[in-house]
């Protein structure tokens, strides 16, 4: 899924306003918000200690005292989800930083070059497309090994080449613009105008494309911490409460109700999120609505 290339952002003023009259972005900006704020309070505060075993309170339903209710453990949800979020948040920004770190300038240099350079690059990509993305970070993470570190690798490899993609298609479109042509007659190096000219104007399309690969990301995550290859115990994860409640769904349905609902939400929001800056950022969008 990628983003397609568009014309230039914006200014500041027309920008707020904007994104302010479209409610995909509102919507996915307050829910993106309302996670990314009950990640940061997991830090200082949770209503309970997400490590400490409580058997007699084990499995216990939604209550004023456990607004979550309890796992087999006797944790409580709610404090296992606010980790959860900061744990499959920070996976997904390293993740994500990896792909658009590496895939961007490979991306940036293959419109540069062209030729030889350029085919290799896409052929790569068309191999590591060939391969699901889940499936290539379970092949890394099981020859690795299970843990969150081998889960940010194996889920930023795989976005080295989207964004790889991503940034040839835009700077391709941008390269021929008569601004370019100038800058060329002027002396100026390909790398000053990668630098000085295709990266601001490509940079709406990889801020799209990176909350679409971030949603992917928290998708990621909780598939390899649901297979045990993720963020492993004593530290929640989204995936891994799913894994622990597949058992139990008949007598207390609320240990998948809640993290199931966290990963709906979240994707939801980011999806919501990508949407509107799509729209915002794109002048075309902008005039047919």
């Amino acid at each position: 899924m990628s983003a397609e290339p568009t014309s230039p952002a914006p200014t500041d003023g027309s920008f707020v306003a904007a994104a302010l009259s479209n409610r995909s972005f509102v919507a996915g900006l307050f829910i993106t918000g309302l996670i990314a704020a009950m990640a940061l309070v997991s830090f200082v505060w949770t209503p309970y200690d997400v490590t400490q075993l409580v058997v007699a309170d084990r499995m216990k339903t939604p209550s004023a005292q456990h607004w979550f209710g309890t796992d087999h453990f006797g944790r409580d949800i709610l404090a296992m989800i606010m980790v959860g979020a900061r744990n499959s948040i920070a996976v997904a920004v390293v993740a994500v930083g990896i792909g658009m770190g590496i895939g961007v300038p490979l991306g940036c240099w293959a419109a540069a070059r062209g030729g030889f350079v350029d085919e290799a690059l896409m052929r790569f990509n068309d191999l590591v497309f060939a391969f699901p993305a889940l499936l290539s970070a379970v092949l890394i993470t099981a020859i690795f090994g299970p843990g969150a570190i081998n889960a940010i690798i194996a889920i930023g490899i795989f976005n080295i080449p989207v964004f790889a993609r991503v940034a040839r298609a835009g700077a391709l479109s941008v390269w021929p613009r008569e601004y370019i042509l100038a800058a060329r007659a002027a002396g100026k190096g390909k790398v000053l105008i990668t630098i000085e000219h295709i990266l601001p104007n490509i940079a709406s399309i990889l801020l799209v494309q990176g909350t679409i690969q971030f949603a992917l990301g928290i998708l990621a995550e909780a598939g390899l911490s649901y297979l045990g290859l993720g963020t492993q115990p004593p530290m929640p994860s989204w995936g891994r409460m799913l894994f622990d409640a597949q058992t139990r769904m008949m007598v207390a349905p609320h240990l998948a109700l809640f993290p199931g609902f966290a990963i709906i939400v979240t994707v939801l929001g980011l999806n919501l999120l990508g949407d509107g800056l799509r729209d915002v950022l794109d002048p075309r969008l902008r005039r047919e609505r």
